[in-house]
């Protein structure tokens, strides 16, 4: 049964308060560094504020696309369903190694290493507007199953995640990667 109404689902309304709220911590930890301390590195091989941000693009830059994909075929194979839903262990596994403080280190894939640096005020519009697209994501994705519904990860063709456990990735990630960035600010070195 295809939902009438046009409220967000409980699940759906609290993956885009978060995406909402990780829009305003980034905002937050960016507006007071000037360009250089936003481009600072701790070392030629470690990645600084803006490095982050940049590969929060990226990952969202690749995988909206992935979303929309998992979004759709929900909606051809009429996959809709109220919820709460529970999630696969891969899901909930994927999930836990991104969310922060980081227990390991995880090297970024090839494709989702950020490229040339930008400007301050272009990766932040960046992120803002990619915020806007998940949450654009999440309103398509309302009333549908989320735990049945599928994500086909854009790194790996085998890893298949359950809509719902893609947010919830997506959200995850963001936060370690801004709590990354957050830890930049205070290393030794951090220009004044």
């Amino acid at each position: 049964m295809v939902p009438g109404h046009l409220a967000l689902t409980p699940e759906i309304d609290a993956f885009r308060r978060e995406f909402e709220r990780l829009a305003d911590v980034a905002d937050a930890l960016v507006a007071p560094l000037s360009e250089a301390q936003f481009h600072w590195r701790p070392s030629a091989t470690a990645w600084g504020v803006a490095d982050c941000i940049e590969h929060l693009n990226v990952v969202a830059r690749l995988y909206l696309p992935s979303l929309d994909e998992g979004v759709a075929d929900a909606i051809r194979r009429g996959l809709y369903a109220e919820g709460p839903f529970a999630y696969n262990w891969i899901g909930r596994l994927f999930v836990w190694i991104n969310e922060p403080p980081a227990r390991f280190k995880v090297k970024a894939p090839a494709t989702f290493v950020p490229g040339a640096t930008r400007s301050r005020h272009d990766i932040m519009a960046a992120f803002r507007a990619y915020q806007v697209q998940f949450i654009d994501r999440l309103r398509q994705a309302n009333g549908l199953d989320l735990a049945r519904a599928r994500v086909m990860s854009p790194v790996s063709r085998w890893v298949r995640l359950p809509l719902g456990s893609a947010f919830a990735l997506m959200a995850a990630h963001e936060r370690r990667h801004l709590w990354q960035a957050k830890n930049v600010t205070s290393t030794p070195g951090f220009p004044a």
